[in-house]
């Protein structure tokens, strides 16, 4: 019996099992979809697809630099259980999928699935995993720095957080030590603050228009209880002082420096640059955080109790 894409397509759909597996399975039983499930199953490849309607949401982010190309990448993978996330082999396999990410700068997620690694897909690493660990893992995102800038990773608490920088770096202070403790700083700085925007000019024109509207909402409902209300030509100025603390809030650039706050980040970067007597530019940087944004699910005992009994 023949098979076609399609068929395959609708094989991974029901079954949740890589596209490369699904198309031997059909090849293996002659197109019969019945017999290619039963086949899948035997290989327990079936198996690692029910877990994968399981919510994964703790693992971990790994960020890493290579010490002799310069190139970086950060990648965030989830798992079931913070128990996992601390296993030594999963951290391992978090961290070689972040070479990969490094060394064979795939496109996207299924792209990187389709990448070499140990001799395997990486798609098919990731099932042996979800098998011999016995939890839905998934992989999340990923970033990659080339080596057109200098790049430095910084992790947060076993990889909770893993921040990548890139900054752009006069030649003659390139590889200077102090040059990558900056970086680890702003990484520091990132993972801590959590910035929502790089820089105040990349506050686009919708987010700042609506903080606007809520400040002079702010300024009018205080200027009704003041002693001396001030006219509102006035309330607009001070409308438009307090955006630039939004912006020292938000804008990582303009955020007071975590290790000495009476400076920005903006200026402590030149300020190093200076002293280095070079130029120093924060070109991008990217934050993960493990988790963030999946919705966990809640156990309630309780309510599980209390439906039966009314059963």
């Amino acid at each position: 019996m023949a098979f076609t894409a399609a068929d395959v397509k609708k094989l991974r759909e029901m079954t949740g099992v890589g596209m490369m597996d699904c198309k031997n399975a059909l090849k293996e039983t002659d197109g019969d979809f019945d017999k290619a499930i039963e086949h899948l199953r035997e290989k327990g490849l079936a198996k690692a697809a029910k877990k994968a309607g399981r919510i994964a949401a703790e693992g971990m982010v790994c960020a890493k630099v290579c010490p002799e190309c310069g190139v970086g990448g950060i990648i965030e993978v989830n798992s079931e259980t913070d128990f996992v996330a601390k296993n030594a082999d999963f951290q391992k396999f978090v961290s070689d999928l972040a070479s990969v990410v490094m060394q064979q700068n795939p496109a996207d997620v299924d792209a990187l699935k389709a990448c070499q690694m140990d001799g395997q897909t990486v798609e098919a690493a990731l099932q042996e995993k979800v098998l011999t660990i016995g939890e839905n893992i998934q992989i999340r995102r990923f970033a990659r720095y080339d080596d057109s800038t200098v790049n430095v990773s910084y992790t947060h608490a076993g990889g909770v957080i893993g921040v990548l920088v890139a900054l752009r770096v006069s030649d003659n202070i390139k590889g200077n030590a102090t040059v990558l403790e900056l970086g680890k700083d702003i990484g520091m700085q990132a993972a801590a603050m959590n910035p929502s925007f790089m820089d105040k000019s990349d506050v686009d024109e919708t987010t700042l228009a609506k903080e606007k509207e809520i400040l002079l909402a702010q300024a009018l409902e205080e200027n009704k209880t003041a002693a001396k209300p001030k006219p509102e030509q006035i309330i607009h100025k001070m409308v438009d002082g307090r955006i630039g603390k939004y912006y020292e809030e938000n804008c990582l650039l303009q955020q007071a420096f975590v290790k000495e706050n009476k400076v920005s980040v903006e200026k402590h970067i030149a300020e190093v640059a200076k002293s280095l007597g070079g130029e120093i530019e924060l070109v991008k940087y990217v934050r993960f955080e493990k988790g963030e944004g999946i919705e966990k699910k809640v156990d309630d005992f309780a309510a599980e109790v209390a439906s039966m009994a009314k059963q």
